[in-house]
């Protein structure tokens, strides 16, 4: 594993830079123009470590080494009172220039989180409760309405592990055709200090540039655990800008729709600052008897499951406390299992060019319930009675 070195880096940088700015108070050009090339020659390794920031990196560095060869020809300071650069980027010469390419730099990494989705509110199986009170909310923000009538504007999703809270965001984006960000922790966490904080700015700026748009911040729990003291500055710091920017959207004179969607397998786990930021907290459970049919259906499509009884899948499913992600697995190697009996030698055609491939036909048959059994064996759910019994306990004190 690499060793992270932009801490001591940073911090060698600035020591060198002090030194530079006291040898310039005394004149001592030769002093001046090694530190100053000390500074360069930092930022060039500094670019090595930060992906977002190489290019500015690169750029200061350049302007240390021109810094140094005026320093060299006696001209530093004395046509022009010449500020040196600074941490963050600026420079007496262009500084607030050199932050918008910062800035821009921010965006043009948020840019590519944005996702087009094309999933629709039928994709999803059961959960009948809570597409309707997400529906609700995507309607009455689009509708012109009374200025008293104010749609949510953060919505928290909370339940186990694969029960379709990333589907749900997908499918109101696509619903409303609008601009998705799908936004996980390890998108937003970065070892920079600082950076966690800049990302987060850009990414409601760009929202809100983009707007309709709705922002999805998976694992929410990774950005906002409750806070203490052992909490670090850059932490505070970014869990800061995140409910200012969420409290931004609580604007009720706003048009613009920046809906943030957001979701937890621990929600008793979040900041109380955080749940204040969420008025509607919208408990996503396992799926019943009836919504695991549905999601059998929807993960067979093309197959005939005439011989199947649903309803016995479907009670066995509930019984073993499956999620959504679960039956969909469970269906997959149902398939695998119909797909390998009638394709004993499939293996072996992984010899032939895709070409020839291309002209062969996988042979299927009905799905049955030998398949289904097969499969039961493989999969397993991770959770207990006593899990769900948490998450039903939560929702009832604070989801709404």
């Amino acid at each position: 594993m690499p060793v992270d070195l932009s801490g001591p880096l940073m911090s060698a940088f600035r020591k060198a830079k002090k030194e530079f700015e006291e040898a310039i108070k005394k004149g001592d050009k030769e002093t001046a123009k090694k530190k100053a090339l000390e500074c360069a020659r930092i930022l060039k390794q500094l670019s090595k470590y930060d992906e977002f920031n190489r290019e500015s990196y690169l750029k200061k560095a350049k302007k240390w080494e021109a810094i140094a060869k005026e320093v060299e020809e006696g001209h530093y300071g004395v046509k022009r009172k010449q500020k040196p650069i600074k941490e963050g980027g600026k420079s007496g010469r262009g500084g607030s220039e050199a932050g918008a390419d910062e800035g821009d730099q921010f965006k043009r990494y948020v840019e590519n989180l944005i996702a087009k989705s094309k999933v629709k509110w039928s994709d999803i199986g059961g959960l009948e409760e809570v597409k309707r009170l997400i529906m609700e909310t995507v309607v009455i923000s689009a509708l012109q309405r009374p200025q008293s009538i104010q749609p949510w504007k953060g919505i928290l999703l909370f339940g186990p592990p694969g029960t379709g809270k990333t589907l749900l965001a997908s499918a109101a984006a696509g619903s409303l055709n609008a601009t998705f960000f799908s936004v996980k922790a390890s998108n937003v966490l970065s070892k920079y200090f600082g950076e966690s904080t800049k990302i987060i700015t850009a990414l409601y700026e760009v929202a809100r540039e983009r707007a309709p748009s709705i922002v999805f911040m998976d694992e929410i729990d990774a950005l906002t655990t409750k806070r203490s003291g052992e909490q670090s500055e850059a932490s505070r710091r970014m869990l800061s800008t995140l409910l200012t920017e969420l409290d931004g959207f609580q604007d009720k004179k706003s048009d613009i729709l920046v809906l943030t969607l957001a979701a937890t397998n621990t929600p008793w786990d979040l900041d109380e600052a955080v749940l204040s930021r969420f008025p509607r907290r919208i408990y996503v459970p396992l799926p019943d008897k009836k919504a695991t049919k549905e999601i059998i259906k929807i993960n067979t499509r093309g197959l005939d499951i005439s011989r199947l009884d649903l309803d016995a899948i479907a009670e066995e499913s509930v019984r073993r406390l499956y999620s959504g992600r679960d039956i969909k697995n469970l269906c997959q190697e149902a398939v695998w299992n119909m797909i390998r009996e009638e394709n004993p030698d499939l293996h072996k055609l992984a010899e032939l060019p895709y070409e020839k491939l291309r002209r062969r036909s996988l042979r299927t048959r009905p799905l049955e319930m030998r398949d289904f059994e097969e499969a039961f064996k493989k999969i397993k759910s991770p959770l207990t009675r006593k899990d769900i019994e948490r998450y039903e306990k939560w929702a009832e004190e604070f989801g709404g």
